[in-house]
């Protein structure tokens, strides 16, 4: 090998063995070590690195055009790749360079990995900031010992014990240490001299008593460190413990002396952003701060005040946290009035002292729910997309304890959030009489027992109303349970909710777990109730989560599926759960609080729940108006394409009953149920399919021989059949009937080519077609049992390789390709095409009542077995059922393939006649599970709806499936559209319709 080559393998491979011979004597450095691009074994083009002598001694300099557009081009050229090699050096780290290679970051894992190279160092950096600075004196004033520095403030600065305390006059809550001599030791402020002056910037009172207190001070008080013995003992002086969200600090304060302002020290403090933790003789205060870190621990990290203290105390001494004092009782009572200000400030009661908040004027609400004079246009009366869509729920997860005093509880918010006014709903319960009527569905009797017997509670949880839409609880509308989930609490959240921001709405959707029990005596417990009301004409629809449904009995399904409740749009009802899964982590921590408390904190965490709604409210409606979109399309094709498939009489009658059923509801809704009085026999549905499987019309001529070829076909196909089913020890018997089959079927199959030399003038023909079975559509009937002598499509498995009968190919027009004119096959191809597709058609109506007729047996004989016998007999039913929809299966993918070979238009494979997936065979849950959760999005398989049913079906039950499919595939898609419309309005800023209306625009 010559050395020019070795050197370029050196280059190619990265070896830089013999490196100062390759680049002639100049120094490694990186300057020498270029990249260009080559093809790695996965054919892809990456980068490399190889010597860059060339570009040194071989690469001319260009000289610079005469051109000025040439130049500019090279310029522009140049700036680009030194762009590029600056990316590359800067950002190699991060991003590989690979094309066409997408470009990868960098996993946690990576970073971890380039720290563990200089974690001693790090070690060693945090150790030598525990040793004290090299310079000794003071930085600041250059003349004390620099023995102190702060550990809050930034940078390594040691300061003499004057200029800490001068340079911290207005910074009370850092933390500063002191060397010893062998350590840094802890030292606050307090102890070194630091006095908090109240009012005057931090600066002492004009007014104090004392008036040497600013003549001849000393050296280290104009420092700003005024020891407490130049004061007379007629200065006001406290020592005040103070909690900042960094730990618990300890200060000498001085209160201001200006007139009037003795008793008025609380005042002082508040105004220095401190909060009083009392009023007379406060001795305790929290920062603004910490106050404010308290409430976001506790929404966001559900942290109780008990913990939220024990932190503070760990950061004020990590060791030895027992030494801090403990103020969590303060913490406790401060925090609810920090909350209490707080909210009236958010809600604007601050700026007008006179103004008092009502029911529900400190809580937030869903800025997309319709609410007259607020969110909507004047105009909007007899639109039905204003109405009111609500989802009730209980949580016995929030459970209060009984009080021992509860006389001495003291409200701060009583009925202004989203708790009711205590007062009223206690008047309210005292008057209701809970009905003691039997329910007819099991799911309201499991709710009405729960938390009966709890003497040591109060409340045994909670029952919220929330818009079903966007999951935002309605103010003033949450109740206590006390014995259960009753409607006796149900009925004053629903009214509280119907009557919030609700003049001149006059339909509201009530979305309720056991709304099939609450909604038949509601109005009249209205009316006789005298702390219950709803707004004057107010259409209540009850419906059921679709979650919940799914336990409820068969006969709620129709009449209270959101499903089938025009206006509703694509909601579950289901979206309280989610609320109360956050919901859930504070309810231990409020357990054992007052009432008054616990009430404040609930409305604090609701509060905080719909504000997350609301500012989140446009990228909410975008992503479901995105998903409207999809919806809409999903189902508006498979509805237009069963429409066309059907008999349009019997559309236009299942049209009027459409109508009438969602204007009147109740029982009419019924028609969205199968309503067939009398479902056929086992006997009847196997002598149909029997009648289907053997009915042969033959024809003189080319097509009887055609009908004969294709007869051949499904002979050879149950040959298979039988030759599958036979078990592994099969008897001689069964091995002797499969071969006389065979016999019959080689000497049939040689009539045939016969008689095809004859169609075909003596043409010199091939083997002919030789069908393959799909395996996946080729199941046994073999369960472990005995094999007794039946009928033939009841044999058992397996067979002999040697016997080829049912292998044989049989030749058919179809196979010689279409496009091989030459042969003058024309017309037989042509009677071949229309038979096959008469042999598709067949099969896919075959398969359609097979299908049917197997969800028949599952819904009438498998779910009522009542016995072991009945249960097997159902089973192998059913299982016959499904030997007949693969054979169906089989012997349409031979008309397919063959009307491929036709030379069949794609258009009309593609269209018509596709291909079947096995996932397109299970049996119609329309039929065996009409209750069932997650119905939005159901579709029929393509073969149900085309060629089907339109040129009169004579069979009642298939037409009852059809007619039960048909509606529920236009309810689907007309809730879909609802939505549509629903999130169109709803997003009514400018905001979403600039993101809206390109998509609108799009779509059409």
């Amino acid at each position: 090998m010559s050395p020019q080559k070795k050197n370029r393998l050196k280059a190619a491979t990265f070896s830089f063995k013999g490196r100062g011979r390759l680049s002639k004597g100049k120094d490694l450095d990186v300057a020498y070590v270029s990249h260009k691009q080559v093809i790695g074994k996965k054919r892809k083009m990456t980068w490399v690195e190889s010597c860059a002598d060339a570009l040194y001694d071989a690469a001319p300099t260009p000289s610079p055009s005469s051109s000025p557009r040439k130049r500019v081009r090279e310029e522009t050229q140049q700036l680009s790749s030194i762009q590029e090699e600056f990316d590359r050096e800067v950002f190699s780290n991060f991003i590989s360079y690979t094309e066409n290679q997408p470009r990868k970051t960098k996993t946690q894992n990576d970073f971890i990995q380039e720290y563990l190279p200089f974690r001693d160092s790090y070690l060693n950096i945090l150790l030598d900031l525990e040793k004290p600075s090299e310079v000794l004196e003071c930085q600041s004033c250059q003349i004390g010992d620099g023995k102190f520095h702060c550990l809050t403030c930034s940078g390594d600065q040691t300061l003499c014990h004057p200029c800490m305390v001068k340079t911290h006059q207005h910074l009370p809550f850092h933390k500063v240490q002191e060397w010893t001599g062998k350590c840094f030791e802890d030292k606050s402020l307090e102890e070194l001299g630091f006095v908090w002056y109240m009012g005057h910037g931090g600066q002492p009172c004009p007014f104090s008593e004392d008036p040497q207190a600013w003549e001849d001070m000393p050296v280290d008080a104009e420092a700003g460190s005024v020891p407490m013995e130049t004061f007379s003992s007629s200065t006001t002086t406290s020592t005040l413990t103070i909690i900042h969200s960094t730990g618990v600090f300890l200060h000498n304060i001085v209160w201001c002396g200006c007139p009037g302002s003795q008793r008025q020290q609380h005042l002082q403090l508040l105004k220095a952003r401190l909060f009083p933790a009392s009023i007379t003789r406060p001795r305790t205060a929290f920062t603004f701060e910490v106050l404010d870190h308290f409430l976001i621990d506790a929404l966001e990290c559900k942290t109780s005040a008990s913990s939220f203290f024990e932190k503070i105390r760990r950061m004020t001494n990590h060791s030895f946290p027992d030494t801090v004092p403990n103020q969590y009782r303060e913490l406790m009572r401060v925090s609810r009035l920090w909350r209490d200000l707080m909210s009236r400030k958010c809600f604007g009661f601050g700026h007008d002292t006179q103004e008092k908040p009502g029911k529900g004027d400190l809580a937030w609400f869903c800025p997309s729910c319709p609410q007259p004079g607020i969110n909507i246009p004047d105009n909007w009366q007899d639109n039905w997309l204003i109405s009111q869509r609500y989802v009730v729920d209980g949580n016995f997860t929030a459970q209060h304890m009984t009080m021992k005093m509860p006389q001495l509880d003291i409200s701060l918010s009583d009925g202004l959030g989203y708790m009711v006014k205590d007062r009223e709903y206690q008047a309210h319960l005292s008057l209701a009489v809970e009905s003691k009527e039997r329910s007819s569905c099991s799911n309201h009797r499991a709710i009405n027992t729960a938390n009966i017997n709890r003497s040591n509670l109060r409340a045994t949880g909670v029952g919220a109303t929330a818009c079903a839409r966007h999951g935002c609880f309605v103010p003033h509308s949450i109740v206590d349970f006390q014995k259960g989930e009753r409607h006796m609490n149900i009925d004053y959240s629903i009214c509280n909710a119907l009557n919030y921001h609700s003049a001149g709405i006059d339909s509201s959707l009530i979305i309720y777990d056991v709304g099939c029990q609450w909604s038949i005596n509601f109005l009249q417990r209205v009316a006789e109730s005298q702390g219950l009301s709803i707004p004057e004409n107010m259409q209540i629809i009850p419906a059921v989560g679709k979650f919940h449904l799914s336990a409820h009995k068969l006969a709620c399904f129709a009449r209270y599926s959101l499903n089938f409740v025009q206006g509703a749009g694509h909601v579950d009802g289901e979206i309280l759960e989610t609320l109360w899964a956050p919901f859930n982590k504070i309810s231990p921590t409020a357990r054992s609080m007052s009432h008054a408390h616990r009430q404040e904190v609930l409305d604090d965490h609701m509060r905080d729940s719909n504000w997350k709604k609301l500012v989140g409210i446009t990228k909410t409606l975008l992503t479901k108006y995105k998903r409207a979109l999809k919806g809409v399309d999903e189902t508006k094709s498979p509805f237009d394409e069963l429409t066309r498939s059907l008999n349009p009489e019997k559309i236009s009658i299942w049209e009027i009953e459409e109508k009438k059923a969602v204007e009147e509801r109740g029982e009419y809704l019924d028609i969205y149920q199968l309503q067939i009085n009398k479902a056929p026999t086992m006997a009847e549905i196997r002598l149909k399919l029997t009648e289907s499987e053997n009915d042969d019309t033959r024809h003189p001529g080319t097509v009887s021989w055609l009908i004969t070829g294709i007869n051949l076909e499904d002979l050879q196909d149950a040959l298979r059949a039988d030759i599958r089913q036979l078990p592994s020890d099969a008897t001689s018997a069964q091995k002797t009937s499969i071969e006389e089959k065979r016999q019959r079927l080689a000497a049939r199959i040689a009539k045939f080519h016969e008689t095809a030399d004859a169609m075909t003038a003596g043409m010199d023909l091939d083997i002919g077609t030789v069908h393959s079975d799909d395996p996946r559509f080729c199941r046994t009937d073999n369960d472990g049992t005995e094999w007794v002598d039946v009928s033939d499509e009841e044999i058992s498995e397996d067979i002999d390789e040697e016997i080829l009968t049912e292998e044989m190919g049989i030749w058919m027009p179809s196979s010689v390709s279409q496009h091989n004119g030459t042969l003058g096959l024309g017309p037989l191809q042509a009677e071949e095409l229309e038979l096959r597709k008469g042999q598709a058609n067949d099969c896919l109506e075959n398969l359609r009542m097979a299908l049917g007729h197997k969800a028949l047996i599952y819904r009438q004989y498998f779910r009522s077995a009542d016995s072991t016998w009945a249960g097997t007999r159902s089973k192998q039913e059913a299982r016959r059922c499904q030997l007949k929809i693969d054979k169906y299966v089989r012997s349409y993918q031979r008309a397919r393939s063959a009307m491929e070979c036709l030379g069949m238009e794609e258009a009309t494979l593609g269209s018509i006649y596709r291909e079947i997936m096995p996932s397109e065979l299970s049996i119609d849950k329309e039929v065996t599970e009409e209750n069932r959760f997650g119905q939005g999005s159901d579709r029929l398989a393509w073969f149900w709806r085309v060629n089907n049913a339109n040129e009169g079906q004579e069979d009642a039950w298939m037409d009852e499936f059809y007619r039960v499919n048909w509606l529920k595939a236009k309810a689907r898609w007309s809730r879909w559209e609802e939505e549509l419309s629903l999130n169109g309005t709803e997003g009514g800023s400018k905001q979403l319709d600039r993101v809206i209306k390109p998509m609108l625009i799009n779509r059409s």
